[in-house]
C-alpha cells in the first residue's frame, strides 16, 4: 500500500512550527509495509488543501491528514475534504456527548459554542475516537476505495490516535502477508563517525542485506540498521543478528538502543551497585539533573544538585579555594574536581559529578575557546546513617577530571556535557564494578 501524508497549517509554512507529525508517520506506517511515497505540507486555505488532498488521491487513493481539525475559524480540513467528496456536514451527538463529558471531568465546565464544531462530521465517515483531545479524527472513503484519514494536528493527540485508532485499522486493510521497512538503531557517545566506519570495517556500509547509515547528534552517532523488503518475522531475525555484529566491533562505545536514554542506563547501574548521585552544575545551569530527574524512580540514586553559577556558590556551598579561582579560574581542572567533591560530601552520596565551561556565544579566550569544559567526579563511601549493604566491600576512592572541547552553539554545547557527564558516570561505574570485583 502506498499513502501520502499532507501536514495542514500555515504556521508550519511560516517555520515557527516544526513538523514532527509527518516524520512520526513515515516511521509508524513503514513498520506495517505501507509506503509513504510523497510528503506535502499546505497552508489553511481550503484551496491549498483541495488542491494537496486532489493530487495525492489521483497518484496513490490513500491519503493521511493533520492538522484543522480544531475549533477555531482557520480548522478548514474536514469540512474542505468532505465537500471534495461530495459529502455534507452533519452533527455526530456521540462526540458532542464526549466534548461535554470531557471538559467536565477537566474542570473547565461547559464549553464554549465554538468548541462542538468539532462535532460537525462529514456524512458517512467514520469517527476515530480522541481519547487525548476534544477533536475527533475521521476516515472518509468514496465508492472507488479512495480514502483519506484525518488526525488532529496536536502532536500528542495524533500520536495517541494513530495508535488508538488508525494503526489497528490500517493493520487490518494490510493483512499479515506483507513485507515491512524496519530500523533498530545502535547509540554510541564520545566517538566521531569516521572512528565508528573504521571499527566496522567491512560492515562500514551495510551487514548483508541490511543498510547501515550513520547520524550524527548531540547526543553522539546513532548507527540505524535498515530492513527492507522482508516479513516482519526476517526483518526482526536479520536486525537483531547484525546489531550483535556491530556491537562486537565497536565495544562499550554503545549504550543502548532505539530510543535508550544515556540517563536512565546510567541510573540502572548506580541502583544494581547501590550508588547514589548528586551534582554540581554552572554551565549547564541543571540540565544535567533535568536529564536524570525525567526519567521515572530516579530519586533512589539522584539526591540533588547546586547550580553553582557564580563564583561565591562554588567558595561557600562547594568549597572551592579562593586561590585556585584567581590562578586557575572558574573552568579548570582543580576548580572542578573540588565541586564534584563538595557536592559529594554536602550530599552524602557516593558519586559527585560538575560540570563547569564556557557555552558562549561569549566568555571564550584563545587559552580557553568557547565549547572548552571540564567535567570530574569524586567518588568515595557516602556518609551515615545509609552504609553500603552488608556484605559489600567499601567503594575505593578515587577523582577523575577531563577536558572536553564541545562543538554547536550555547545550546549544543550544554546539551553535549550533560551527555558526557553520564558517560562519564557509566565508565566510573565500570571501572567501581571491576576494582569491587577483585575485592
Amino acid at each position: 500500500m502506498n499513502v501520502a501524508v499532507i501536514t495542514i497549517g500555515d504556521e508550519l509554512l511560516l517555520g515557527f512550527t516544526i513538523d514532527t507529525n509527518a516524520a512520526f508517520l513515515s516511521r509508524h506506517l513503514s513498520t506495517l509495509g505501507i509506503a509513504v511515497t510523497r510528503r506535502v505540507t499546505c497552508g489553511d486555505s481550503p484551496d491549498d488543501i483541495v488542491a494537496a488532498v486532489r493530487e495525492a488521491l489521483d497518484r496513490t487513493g490513500a491519503v493521511i491528514t493533520t492538522g484543522g481539525l480544531g475549533p477555531t475559524s482557520d480548522d478548514r480540513t474536514k469540512a474542505t475534504i468532505a465537500e471534495l467528496f461530495g459529502r455534507r456536514m452533519i452533527v455526530d451527538t456521540n462526540v458532542e456527548a464526549q466534548i461535554t463529558e470531557l471538559w467536565r471531568t477537566r474542570g473547565r465546565g461547559t464549553p464554549p459554542e465554538a468548541v462542538y464544531q468539532q462535532a460537525l462530521v462529514p456524512e458517512g465517515a467514520t469517527v476515530l475516537q480522541n481519547h487525548h483531545g476534544t477533536a475527533p479524527g475521521l476516515w472518509l472513503e468514496d465508492d472507488r476505495g479512495r480514502w483519506v484519514a484525518m488526525l488532529p494536528g496536536v502532536p500528542r493527540e495524533m500520536r495517541g490516535l494513530y495508535r488508538d485508532a488508525l494503526e489497528p485499522l490500517l493493520r487490518d486493510r494490510v493483512g499479515d502477508n506483507h513485507n515491512v521497512v524496519r530500523s533498530k538503531t545502535i547509540r554510541t557517545v564520545g566517538v566521531a563517525e569516521s572512528i565508528l566506519a573504521e571499527q566496522l570495517g567491512e560492515h562500514a556500509s551495510g551487514i548483508g542485506d541490511l543498510s547501515l547509515a550513520y547520524l550524527p547528534n548531540p547526543d553522539g552517532v546513532d548507527l540505524r540498521l535498515t530492513a527492507r523488503g522482508m516479513t516482519p518475522e526476517a526483518a526482526d531475525r536479520a536486525l537483531h543478528d547484525a546489531a550483535a555484529i556491530v556491537r562486537s566491533h565497536i565495544g562499550d562505545v554503545t549504550y543502548g538502543e532505539d530510543d535508550t536514554d544515556l540517563a536512565a542506563v546510567v541510573l540502572d547501574l548506580c541502583r544494581r551497585e547501590h550508588l547514589r548521585l548528586a551534582v554540581a552544575e554552572s554551565c549547564t545551569g541543571g540540565l544535567l539533573g533535568a536529564r536524570i530527574t525525567a526519567i521515572p524512580g530516579a530519586s533512589d540514586v539522584f539526591h540533588g544538585g547546586l547550580i553553582a553559577y557564580d563564583n561565591r556558590v562554588k567558595r561557600q556551598l562547594l568549597g572551592v579555594l579562593d586561590s585556585d579561582l584567581a590562578e586557575q579560574g572558574a573552568v579548570s581542572e582543580p576548580v572542578a574536581l573540588q565541586m564534584a567533591k563538595g557536592i559529594r560530601i554536602r550530599l552524602g552520596t557516593e558519586i559527585g559529578v560538575a560540570i563547569t565551561g564556557i557555552a558562549g556565544p561569549d566568555g571564550g579566550t584563545p587559552e580557553k575557546p568557547v565549547g572548552t569544559v571540564w567535567i570530574a567526579l569524586d567518588v568515595a563511601e557516602g556518609r551515615p546513617p545509609i552504609p553500603r549493604p552488608e556484605g559489600r566491600p567499601p567503594i575505593p576512592p578515587f577523582q577523575r577530571a577531563r577536558l572536553f572541547r564541545l562543538i554547536g552553539d550555547r545550546g549544543e554545547i550544554r546539551h553535549r556535557a550533560a551527555q558526557a557527564a553520564l558517560e562519564f558516570v557509566r565508565q566510573a561505574v565500570f571501572y567501581l564494578q571491576t576494582q569491587l570485583q577483585t575485592q
